[in-house]
């Protein structure tokens, strides 16, 4: 595993930071701003805001629960590196909390801000909410940053000009777990789907990431067990469950479970030794506490700081799309949404992210291209794009669905 080099990063900002010097000088001289830009010895601000439902105490059974200021928290800490470059340059960063009761509606609930000039959404929302916030901005231009939903549609037959993604999709998750089977030659799994609406779609993102790289689902078992890992007591063992597995010939249960009601459960527990993965044992995600190469350790230590806690892949999500737009208005000059769109899709963007390669969105999706983690509870087990799987345009684009399959219409220029 290669060594952590924050110097390069803290190198690379420093050049960007001259560069963009440069430009406003050179702006200056020219004798005017261009249009939708600050002049030269006006600052320009770029305001954000972050948009989630409050989270309602979590049931006794949850033994880690979602922290308040799950999200928020990541976004606050990219406002304050991007105010770090910014403030040379003239830019005022500043971002809004916006937190929703459970029966707000965020269209709404946003207008105020929209009314405040604010066009720029980072939100962890479900799926449908985040789509019906992109539909409402749209016509002022705000532009919205998926960093919680993880649903393939949103990148496929319901994309949106203006809506990105932070949030690795189910179908980049599920890649990165059968990349790594593949690459272990475990080739066989048991495929156990919870009821969940999440669950089906999880299962399902599996089925079509198994034969993409020639992983054999040998059997499928829905579970009809109920919520077994929610209990806490020895007394919750049923016997149908713990044999469900038995006489199938698999290197590995995969899970699908993102209410965790049964995951858990299944380790250790099958009368046949397995291991498990999915939702739950080996976990694919796009952040973990235990990821300390390329720089990552410093961000770890940054948001702990700031926070007094350890950082969750939702807030590593919210962090990644306010340092994009961050990286956007710099490199442009401008708080213009378009602009910054524009940028993002281009080839001139990319985003050090902590994980061995730039992060890039896809143009044809608007779904930022990242390395997926392979973890258990307290250790990083690997990475994927695994070596060997390549692709005609970035390593990373073997996550995923690639354009070619994509059912998203309103495409940009690919590159």
């Amino acid at each position: 595993m290669m060594k952590a080099r924050p110097d390069f990063f803290a190198l690379r900002r420093l050049f960007r930071i001259a560069v963009a010097v440069g430009m406003l000088i050179a702006a200056a001289k020219a004798g005017a701003a261009p249009a939708n830009e600050a002049p030269a010895n006006e600052a320009l601000n770029i305001d954000i805001a972050f948009v989630a439902h409050a989270r309602p105490p979590s049931p006794p059974f949850v033994l880690d629960p979602p922290p308040p200021g799950e999200g928020f928290a990541g976004a606050n800490l990219a406002i304050q590196e991007n105010a770090t470059t910014g403030g040379f340059i003239g830019q005022n960063f500043a971002l809004t909390d916006i937190e929703l009761a459970e029966e707000d509606n965020p269209a709404e609930a946003v207008k105020p801000w929209l009314d405040k000039g604010v066009r720029l959404f980072v939100v962890a929302l479900p799926a449908d909410e985040a789509l019906a916030l992109a539909d409402a901005v749209r016509s002022v231009g705000g532009l919205v940053f998926n960093a919680q939903a993880p649903d393939d549609r949103l990148r496929g037959a319901d994309c949106r000009p203006n809506l990105f993604h932070t949030a690795p999709s189910r179908a980049m998750l599920a890649d990165g777990l059968m990349q790594y089977l593949a690459v272990r030659r475990w080739s066989k799994i048991l495929l156990v789907p919870g009821a969940g609406a999440g669950d089906a779609l999880f299962a399902e993102a599996v089925r079509a990431s198994a034969k993409k790289f020639g992983v054999k689902i040998v059997a499928e078992k829905p579970w009809t067990f109920g919520p077994l890992a929610r209990a806490r007591s020895d007394a919750v063992t049923e016997s149908d469950a713990l044999t469900f597995s038995r006489g199938i010939d698999a290197d590995m249960i995969v899970v699908a479970d993102e209410a965790e009601d049964f995951g858990d459960y299944i380790l250790y527990r099958t009368s046949e030794p397995r291991l498990v993965a999915g939702t739950q044992g080996l976990t694919p995600t796009s952040w973990h506490p235990t990821h300390t190469a390329w720089g990552a350790e410093q961000l770890q230590n940054r948001f702990i700081r700031a926070s007094n806690r350890r950082m969750r892949p939702i807030d590593y999500q919210a962090w990644a799309a306010t340092r994009a737009i961050g990286e956007a208005a710099t490199a442009t000059r401008a708080a213009d949404p378009q602009k910054i769109a524009a940028f993002l899709q281009s080839p001139s963007f990319n985003l050090a992210i902590f994980k061995g390669a730039p992060a890039s969105f896809r143009p044809w999706d608007r779904q930022l291209r990242q390395a997926i983690l392979l973890a258990q509870p307290k250790s990083l087990i690997g990475m994927a794009p695994q070596p060997g799987f390549l692709h005609q345009r970035s390593t990373l684009d073997s996550l995923g669905v690639d354009e070619s399959e994509s059912a998203c219409k309103s495409k940009q220029v690919t590159r």
